[in-house]
This record gives structure tokens, sequence and C-alpha cells, in this order.
């Protein structure tokens, strides 16, 4: 049995764990990245970086090196009501998630060693954190970042629970799509708001990645919905079916390839303060993917920790667990928490909820986005076909 030493053992090399071992390396602290893949294996999960979270990325010095892998899509058709009402500018960077954490751990330096085998203990005090390996080999560091996201086994051992604050919140449909003819899809990228609640659904988002346009569908349906078992074998067909005029703006399509679905809970963890140990990005709390804030949360957990605690922790000596809680307390980690709990829950309210509030929110804001349009000299948009009326009614 081999015993190494380290200042930081971070476990874990998804997004959270990849861009931590980057940071800290890049910055000279003596660290080791322990994740049993050498690289990002293909999985459903962030496809896109918006603007607030291109500013994180570039917080964390990678994100020069990472927007070379992204595709721009520019500008973006809304569709609300069965109608185009804006054609507005996006800018949005398609990335597989994959893409992504191999991206970001191509900038690790080689300080860094990735020891390719799984963690199966931690123990240890506020002075040292023994880690132990699947090999059997044991690691001591003086900080253990858990970036191992879903995975329930560490976090179970330590004897720290969740919480669920809603259970199945959403589900994530993800799959590629393709125009029949040759020619390819008129729009850069669609986003289709639901015409009606009974629909159960928050959007579909369509955009270019690398080798194609992808597409998320969010939904707030159970595991048992019949509509999923369709979706797994006759994918176009349960899309026509929840959205029957999607052809008006894709023209005649196909969906390439697997079909990937995701339920999410949210979740959080309830008294993590642990000497010497942090938990960050899912490991500490999930997000819903509808709502588009869970890159927010890994580098908003990453880039305090790696920048603002850290170093603080080294020049004190020990690490415990009051520090560690200093750092879950950190103001702007808990207003990105809340911001991404309390929009998940505005979503799904909003798309679901029938009360005259909301439909009178919806129709408000279909006529709002409609202003907008206009004003950015969107041709040809016909609003008039229904009546304002209608869309209180019936939103």
């Amino acid at each position: 049995m081999n015993n190494l030493t380290t200042d930081v053992a971070i476990i874990g090399g998804g997004l959270a764990g990849a861009t931590a071992a980057a940071m800290l390396g890049r910055a000279g602290h003596n660290a080791m990245l322990i994740d049993p893949h050498t690289e990002q294996r293909p999985e459903f999960r962030c496809e896109k970086l918006d603007d607030s979270q291109l500013a994180l990325l570039r917080l964390t010095g990678l994100a020069d090196d990472v927007m070379p892998q992204t595709c721009a899509d520019g500008k973006v058709w809304v569709v609300r009501y069965g109608r185009v009402v804006d054609r507005g500018k996006n800018s949005p960077a398609g990335i597989l998630y994959h893409d992504l954490v191999n991206a970001v751990r191509q900038q690790i330096p080689a300080s860094v060693p990735h020891i390719a085998t799984k963690a199966a203990a931690i123990s240890g005090n506020a002075g040292r954190q023994r880690v132990t390996l699947a090999t059997g080999d044991e690691i001591e560091a003086r900080l253990v970042i858990l970036a191992n996201g879903l995975n329930p086994g560490l976090r179970e051992t330590l004897e720290i629970k969740r919480e669920v604050l809603s259970p199945c919140h959403s589900i994530s449909i993800g799959f590629d799509m393709k125009p029949d003819a040759d020619q390819p899809f008129a729009f850069p990228a669609l986003t289709v708001f639901p015409e009606r609640p009974g629909q159960a659904m928050a959007y579909l988002s369509i955009f270019p990645v690398r080798g194609g346009m992808g597409a998320n569908l969010f939904v707030y349906w159970n595991m048992e919905d019949p509509r999923l078992r369709t979706f797994r074998h006759q994918p176009k067909e349960a899309l026509l079916e929840l959205i029957p005029t999607l052809t008006n703006f894709t023209g005649p399509f196909a969906i390439d390839g697997q079909v990937s679905i995701r339920p999410i809970d949210l979740v959080r963890v309830n008294a993590p303060e642990r000497p010497g140990l942090v938990l960050v990005g899912d490991a500490y709390s999930t997000s819903c993917p509808a709502a588009g804030t869970g890159v927010n949360k890994v580098l908003t957990d990453v880039q305090r920790l790696c920048s603002t605690y850290v170093p603080a922790w080294f020049c004190k000596g020990t690490i415990d667990a009051a520090d560690v809680a200093d750092f879950y307390a950190d103001p702007v980690k808990v207003q990105c928490e809340s911001d991404s709990l309390q929009k998940a829950l505005w979503l799904r309210r909003v798309s679901t909820g029938t009360s005259m509030g909301l439909r009178s929110w919806r129709g408000a804001r279909f006529v709002a986005q409609s202003a907008l349009g206009r004003m950015r000299g969107l041709k040809q948009l016909d609003v008039t076909a229904r009546d304002p009326s209608d869309l209180l009614r019936g939103a």
C-alpha cells in the first residue's frame, strides 16, 4: 500500500472538480485530482453557457481556452402561443457537457496528478484528512474537496444527509435534430414555450452544437407518465404530439440518435460542516436544468473557494468546521443558491399554474415580447389572430 501526500485532494473530475484542479494548480497549490476516468465520458447535462456563466468562467481564468470549443448561435427565434414573437440577439454558447469538462481538464497543469481510481473513504480532523482509494492506497491532505456530484457513497459514509426540497422537480429530455431536407434549419436557434399549462412543459430549446443541432425539452411530468415511454421509442411522434405546430418553424425534421431522459430532484445537504472537508457543486445542492443555473452554482462555488477561502485557510494552518461553515455562508454563494432555487420554483409554477394571476402573467409576457420583437424589426408578425382576452383565459 502506498501513501501519498498533498495539500488538496479533489474527488471527482466533472466540471466542479476539473475547474478546482485547474485553478489551484495554476495558483501553485499542491493538489491531486481523483477520478476513475482519464477523460469525461458523454453525459446528458449542461449543453449551453449563457452570458452570466461565461462571465464566471472568465473569473476562473479558463474562458479563453474553453470558448473555442463552443458554438455561438447569434440569434434565437422565440415562439409563444404558436407564433414567432421575436428574433432577437442571443449569446448562449452551445457545448456538450463532456466537451466542456474535457476542455477544462486540458487546462489542469501537469503539476496536478490525476489518480485514476475511485475514492472509497474519507477520515481525519482539522489538521489532516485521509482519503482511502479503491486500490487500498491512501492520500493524506490538508483539504478534501468533494466534487463527485450526485454519487451518494462517500457522503453517506460521512453521515451527511440530504434534504429533498422538490422530488422529481423536472425532467430533461435531450436529443439531436436535423432537417429532413439538405438545407439547414431556417433559424440559428429556436426556443418554443408552451401554449397551455396542461402541457406541463417549461420550453423546448434547439441550438447549435459541434456536429449539428442539439435539442433540450424540459417538462414537469412524473416518471410514470406514458409520454416518456413514447419519447424513448418514438421521439419525433411524441414531440409533435406535445407541440403540434413545431414543423411550422422547423420544417420537416428527424431526431437523430439516442434520446436521453434525466429526472432531477431539488436537494441540498444538511449540516455538512466537517473539518478539512468541503462539498461543491451538485455534491452540495442540485439545480433545475430548465432554470439553467447549474453552471452558475458550480462556477460560483469553485471560484469563491479556490480564489478566496483556500489561500486563507492555508495561511491559517488548520481548517476546522467553523472555517468550512464560513465558506457555506459566503454571501455570493448564498445568493447564487437562493437565486437558483427560486428560479426553479418560479419556472415550474408559471409553466404549470392555472390561476388567473399566472394566466395574466403569461399573457402579459406574450404581449411584451411581441412588442420587443416589433421594435427589433420583426416582419410578418401575426399577433392579431387571437383576441388578447383569449390569451388571459386560455394561456
